[in-house]
């Protein structure tokens, strides 16, 4: 059943004309369009008819195609609503039902329900339904956490790994492997540590897909795909199996890789692996900061992705000692430990005092400084003098009145000064409560909160990123315009105000 063709493929010249006439503001409107009928008996008709001289492109994907909805936006806001009323709505408009596959369809079935982010994002996303999950927890909707967890397995059985999104155009990459934590937290809520057990063959795939291809590398060929090899020990950067423009971004792909002057697969290639850094996109991955054109993501060591799977090595070596298979509790350990080294080492800048990305294949610091720092507070890897150091920049540089910005350059992309997005504040506000900096955590978390009732109370929305520098401002930058819902904001804006006993 998956993967399917991608809408790129079926439709051919007539999708490429759709995207590049940019007959939709917005590129991920047409692979998302269901078709009305069989989709070979549509191209037939646009080769027959496409040349004609009063041929009307739109007019044909309207009469053939069932373009998709955004559901939320239809909910009228309510400015008079609270705001614990409106995430609490927003829990079942943002569900979708366990699906009915239609293989002409780009959305790949799951067996259980879901939610999805909200706005242009009308499938479950991957790293996003982590932190979904905790506004779920909070809510006490412990059945919704369970059903996405047993979509995510499903998926790892069904394609090898955690795609994007349930979509067969996100099926060549994966996003921060978060699936651990989810397997964690469902436990935690269910209060059954056997939960963990009863995934471990799950996250035994998940490790084997970001893993693949590391008993291919030795002294002579040190990098493959996800994998490098560093010494002794692994790490890992983000990557796309595929090195052609994303058809949900096809035309803005191609305009892109035509100014850049580089080999066009090569930059598709690192587009499309910056989309599964989640960070779509930033001066993190850029070589001038403000140049979409020179992305360089395969060429760079991201902390977050390696701190995430030391985590994933640590739980498969726990899953495995208790099932008392001791060869491989002992392998992912030795794993864990050598990651773990080179985290505390190679990854952390003495100078600064601060976690960074590297630059491959030199293992240099790449000179970016971003919220990224935090995850190995997060996951608890660092030692408490480094964590000390995180903090002190943390709070000297990134904290600004309306909570924590995402870089400290402004390009004008999303993932950068003056934006900042739910997830990050979390992973902050929990990586320095671990270290004992509760109340540094504290006042970001406020502030966080404080400018997401400002905006709420302006516009009765819950949005997807926030301007922490300017409050009140609507956030910027990005391939679309921001959007609204939005899943991983209502959780970590519900969990921040009831940490916070904030009404």
């Amino acid at each position: 059943m998956i993967p399917r063709n991608t809408p790129d493929t079926i439709y051919a010249e007539l999708f490429e004309a759709v995207q590049t006439g940019h007959v939709f503001p917005d590129s991920k409107t047409f692979v998302d369009a269901i078709p009305r009928h069989d989709p070979n008996s549509i191209l037939v008709s646009y080769r027959k008819n496409g040349h004609k001289r009063d041929f009307d492109l739109a007019n044909f994907v309207a009469d053939h195609f069932e373009l998709p909805r955004c559901e939320e936006a239809e909910a009228l806001p309510d400015l008079q609503r609270p705001v614990r009323e409106h995430i609490e709505l927003l829990w079942d408009v943002l569900t979708r039902a366990a699906d009915t596959d239609n293989p002409d369809s780009s959305l790949i079935s799951l067996p259980k329900p879901y939610i999805v982010p909200g706005g242009r994002f009308r499938e479950i996303y991957y790293w996003d339904s982590y932190f979904t999950m905790l506004g779920l927890a909070d809510a006490a909707r412990h059945d919704a956490i369970e059903d996405m967890v047993e979509n995510f397995a499903f998926l790892v059985d069904e394609i090898g790994f955690i795609p994007n999104g349930n979509r067969t155009y996100f099926c060549s990459r994966s996003q921060p492997p978060f699936f651990v934590l989810m397997v964690e937290l469902l436990a935690e809520v269910r209060n059954d540590p056997d939960l963990v057990q009863k995934y471990l063959p799950q996250l035994r795939l998940e490790y084997e897909f970001w893993m693949k291809g590391a008993d291919t590398l030795d002294e002579d060929r040190s990098v493959t795909a996800r994998v490098i090899k560093v010494g002794d020990g692994f790490l890992n950067r983000y990557w796309d199996d595929r090195d052609d423009p994303r058809p949900e971004s096809y035309a803005e792909d191609s305009e892109h890789a035509a100014r850049s002057g580089r080999d066009a697969r090569e930059f598709y290639r690192n587009i499309r692996a910056a989309c599964e850094s989640g960070w779509d996109f930033s001066s993190r991955w850029l070589d001038r900061t403000e140049t979409l054109e020179s992305i360089r993501v395969t060429k760079i060591i991201p902390v977050d992705l390696n701190a995430l799977l030391y985590r994933l090595e640590t739980v498969l070596a726990n899953g495995y000692e208790r099932a008392g298979d001791t060869g491989l509790a002992g392998f992912f350990s030795g794993r864990a430990d050598r990651r773990r080294d080179l985290l505390q080492t190679l990854f952390f800048d003495d100078e600064a005092g601060f976690f960074v990305d590297l630059d491959y294949p030199d293992l240099e610091p790449t000179g970016v400084r971003s919220l990224a720092a935090a995850y190995p507070l997060f996951l608890e890897i660092a030692s408490p003098d480094q964590a000390a150091g995180v903090a002190a920049l943390l709070r000297d540089r990134f904290l600004a009145p309306g909570g924590w910005v995402t870089t400290l350059h402004a390009s004008g992309e999303q993932w950068d000064k003056p934006n900042g997005w739910a997830p990050l504040q979390w992973i902050v506000f929990k990586g320095l409560g671990n270290y004992g900096f509760a109340d540094q955590a504290d006042v970001g978390a406020e502030r966080w909160v404080q400018n997401n009732l400002n905006v709420y109370k302006q516009t009765g929305r819950l949005l997807e990123k926030y301007d922490v520098e300017h409050i009140g401002e609507l956030a910027t930058g990005g391939e679309y315009a921001v959007q609204d819902g939005f899943g991983w904001t209502n959780a970590v804006l519900l969990r921040f105000m009831n940490h916070l006993a904030i009404d």
